[in-house]
């Protein structure tokens, strides 16, 4: 991966950091290819069991489209004619978000500052956010004259309702760490200094657990939050059927009648 983003695999748990902390982790193109590609590697390695999604720094998780850079691109973008600037969207970010969401493992995110824009998507695309309590969350994009992207006409209204969310990105504002824990945002809150200890114990937490079944759970809540409960029921029986064949069940069975704690082999 380039040096904008870093990527480690290590006891079945994947790191993705976001490596520019001198540009509050702004989002130019090179790492928006490198983020696609970790979160799509992270996906596909059968060894990596959770992913844990974080930034370098202190100040920023990420505030989003590298604005410098997108300026200079639009004005290309006038000159010839052109719109391939907003490619971005079907380019980097779709794929990001259906990668981060869609792969049969969790993901962490540890967020560690500012989380804005295409930043704050990628922190909601995650199933577990843990938050340190000097972060802060923003929307952003009707504030530059855009809409939402990286999922959040999808997740964010998930979470905090339909007319928050109706607020929340017409009405861009800083949104505190506390705040977005009283909204349902926020998983976990710690102190700042915790945030990296923590996020890292939650993740390392879940890469040791029943991957089968957290990747039936994953996919049982996105199909069920747009589905009948007819529908869930039936996914339900579905994923319960694999989840109920998978070794690691056999393990937690055996292990509970053995009054033993369960060492899962993630499969």
């Amino acid at each position: 991966m380039a040096d904008t983003v870093l990527y480690d695999v290590s006891d079945g748990l994947a790191t993705i950091t976001l490596n520019r902390p001198e540009a509050m982790n702004a989002l130019n193109v090179a790492a928006k290819v490198a983020l696609r590609d970790a979160a799509e590697a992270a996906a596909a390695d059968p060894a990596v069991r959770a992913v844990l999604l974080t930034a370098a720094g202190d100040r920023a998780f990420c505030v989003g489209q590298d604005l410098k850079e997108h300026v200079g691109l639009l004005q290309q973008d006038q000159e010839a004619g052109t719109t391939d600037t907003m490619n971005t969207v079907r380019d980097h970010y779709n794929p990001i978000v259906r990668a981060l969401t869609g792969m049969a493992k969790p993901v962490v995110a540890g967020v560690n500052g500012v989380a804005a824009g295409a930043g704050f998507g990628f922190a909601l695309a995650a199933d577990y956010r843990v938050v340190a309590e000097t972060a802060s969350f923003s929307t952003a994009f009707a504030g530059v004259a855009l809409t939402a992207d990286s999922g959040m006409s999808w997740t964010l209204p998930r979470l905090v309702g339909h007319s928050r969310a109706s607020d929340l990105l017409l009405f861009p504002r800083t949104i505190s760490a506390q705040e977005a824990y009283e909204l349902g945002i926020v998983n976990k809150l710690v102190p700042a200094e915790s945030l990296a200890e923590e996020a890292a114990k939650v993740a390392r937490r879940l890469a040791a657990g029943p991957t089968v079944a957290y990747a039936a759970l994953k996919e049982s809540l996105a199909y069920g939050a747009d589905r009948s409960l007819s529908e869930a029921l039936d996914k339900e029986d579905e994923l319960q059927t694999k989840a109920g064949a998978s070794e690691d069940h056999r393990i937690a069975v055996q292990a509970f009648i053995a009054k033993e704690k369960p060492k899962y082999l993630g499969r």
